[in-house]
């Protein structure tokens, strides 16, 4: 963001007219006979406290023949969920919105946000519903929410639906992400409708339950700047402070310091993205959650050959969400939501931009120190020195050229840096060895200033470089398995992987295998 960034950045013609309409009698359809006797759970519904004009109350659309398919038991676990109020009540029923928990408070969020760099000033859920917030137990409130549950006023001429292939999906990356330690969103359940849900193909239709800890997002405040509605935003900044940043609450300057974190956990969830060759593929700024976790598992893949303009998007065809171009889309969607802060940051226009530019600009140091921090793990360096930047970026740059698989080269260091017998399977993954092997000298250079025992290295670095990933091409084996055949044998096998990456499993080997070098090149959907 420069000085001339916020001139103008919310027309005036940006406020949605049926507004009014739409939000209006926004209660009336809460009451509904649809609800459980016996709580599932502790709903606090604190957004739905918020005032009316931040959401729509909405309720789940019925579905015909709901079935549950898969069920997140240690999450529900963790959420403090009550599993026989659950089965009580059916889980089908309430895992598709057939039936509402006891105490739940369901609406639909009303957003904006910047698409492929468009601003769009009316977005909202359009096939999600928030049943409200619970209180875990561990005293943290977490979302629940049915993603593909029906139409809402903010569709847009949309179905309102998701397929279960997209569904499973989801759950997959999710609870894989999870797995990796990325902050991310949850599964905590996926049940089919009985109907069907028209894209290309007719498919079967499916509800995804979601765990957050919240779904406000960066486009969720663009929604009331956008409508000049700064009590909103203030009052939005003042929710997010409490739920997610209460030290900056007690700041001299609040909102700057709602800024300022927020900025920090972007640079420290990005940098874990770029650690794993994660690729988010639709970095929207109505994708970017203010809490600092992964959200919406859409065109999404995992990188094989190390190359940082690689997209899988089918819709991202000049490439704006390619994997190394992640770091400053995440800027510049910082720089989006800083605008909207504007008026709480200073009095004086030019003061709070002045704020907002030195808060923004500090994203890339941030992400440079948590980026590199990362790697030095990864490569199994303990301590800091001034060249370690350099040797992590030639690594990266021998990788590019000779097309190495990522995930595969850093899991095989793990070895190599336990013993040098290790080398051969690891030059293996580069067409030209004595590339590599030029770098493996000034890495071991660089080890032997190293404090760390050899094997105390090697187990390091096998606690940060997976063997296992969502394989692109295992993903689709799996769910086409699911949805065409009605088999989730390998979906739940390769769930089963991936809830342990980091540790080598017998007989597992099939799914760390890189694709076929004449295989069909991936691309990713939306779902929508």
């Amino acid at each position: 963001m420069t000085s001339t960034d916020h001139a103008g950045f919310l027309p005036d013609d940006a406020t949605a007219n049926d507004d009014e309409a739409l939000l209006s009698g926004s209660g009336s359809q809460n009451i509904d006979p649809r609800h459980t006797q016996k709580p599932i759970g502790t709903f606090a519904n604190s957004y739905a406290r918020l005032p009316e004009r931040f959401f729509v109350r909405q309720l789940p659309v019925l579905v015909e023949s709901p079935q549950l398919i898969k069920f997140n038991s240690a999450l529900a676990d963790e959420l403090g969920l009550d599993s026989s109020a659950i089965e009580a009540a059916g889980a089908a029923a309430l895992f598709t919105g057939n039936i509402v928990p006891a105490g739940a408070e369901p609406l639909a969020m009303a957003y904006a946000g910047h698409q492929f760099g468009n601003f769009v000033p009316q977005l909202g859920d359009g096939r999600a519903i928030l049943l409200g917030d619970i209180v875990d137990r561990h005293g943290a409130h977490r979302d629940i929410q049915l993603k593909g549950a029906g139409r809402t006023p903010f569709s847009r001429g949309g179905d309102g639906c998701a397929a279960l292939g997209p569904v499973l999906r989801e759950y997959l990356v999710s609870e894989a992400m999870h797995a990796l330690g990325i902050p991310t969103t949850r599964a905590l359940a996926a049940a089919t409708t009985g109907g069907t849900v028209y894209r290309e193909t007719p498919l079967p239709g499916a509800v995804l339950t979601r765990v957050a800890a919240s779904h406000v997002r960066v486009g969720t405040f663009q929604y009331f700047a956008a409508r000049r509605d700064i009590d909103a935003v203030r009052c939005l900044a003042d929710y997010v402070i409490n739920r997610h940043y209460p030290a900056a609450g007690h700041s001299v300057q609040p909102y700057l310091a709602l800024l300022r974190a927020v900025v920090d956990r972007q640079a420290s969830l990005i940098a874990k993205w770029m650690h794993l060759g994660f690729i988010h593929g639709v970095m929207n700024t109505d994708n970017m959650a203010i809490s600092g976790e992964t959200i919406d598992y859409g065109p999404c893949a995992f990188m094989n050959a190390y190359d940082p303009a690689t997209v899988f998007s089918s819709i991202d065809r000049q490439g704006r969400y390619a994997y190394g171009n992640q770091p400053s889309i995440a800027q510049w969607n910082l720089a989006r939501l800083a605008e909207t802060l504007l008026p709480l940051l200073d009095a004086d226009q030019d003061r709070a931009v002045e704020l907002a530019i030195a808060t923004i600009d500090g994203f890339k140091t941030q992400y440079d120190d948590y980026w590199l921090a990362g790697m030095r793990d990864k490569l199994g360096l303990s301590s800091a020195e001034k060249g370690d930047q350099d040797l992590a970026y030639a690594l990266l740059d021998v990788m590019a050229k000779n097309a190495a698989d990522y995930t595969l080269t850093f899991r095989r260091l793990c070895d190599a840096a336990l013993t040098a017998d290790a080398d051969v399977g690891l030059s293996r993954l580069f067409a030209e060895p004595a590339d590599l092997g030029n770098w493996l000298v000034r890495w071991r250079e660089r080890l032997a200033r190293e404090p760390r025992d050899a094997n105390v290295r090697a187990l390091s670095m096998g606690q940060v470089n997976p063997a296992y990933i969502p394989r692109n091409h295992k993903v689709e084996q799996a769910l086409t398995a699911a949805v065409q055949g009605s088999d989730l044998k390998s979906f739940n096998e390769l769930l089963g992987v991936l809830s342990r990456p980091f540790d080598d499993q017998d007989g597992m080997d099939f799914y760390s295998e890189v694709p076929p070098p004449d295989g069909p090149i991936f691309r990713t959907y939306c779902g929508t």
